[in-house]
């Protein structure tokens, strides 16, 4: 177990060994989850969005729906330029 202390800011240190370990460089983006016992800190890297791959039936409507509004957006603010 490594132990850290929380700053001024809220900021934490995570430990030289455990960031070489996991490969943590400035800019690695992580997700701060709550739980019943606190919380834990997870890397957002490839690995943890592929856990959720394949967990809602939607097979791919979320993803044209999302590029239909993007499109409709776009073509709004064509509209308001012109």
């Amino acid at each position: 177990m490594e132990t850290s202390v929380v700053t001024v800011k809220g900021q934490i240190v995570v430990p030289a060994r455990i960031r070489r370990k996991l490969g943590i460089k400035k800019g690695t983006k992580v997700a701060i989850i709550e739980d019943e016992h606190g919380f834990s800190v997870r890397l957002l890297g490839k690995k943890y969005f592929e856990e959720f791959a394949g967990i809602l039936p939607v097979k791919g409507k979320a993803t044209k729906a999302l590029l239909e509004e993007r499109r409709k957006e776009r073509e709004r603010e064509d509209d308001r330029s012109r």
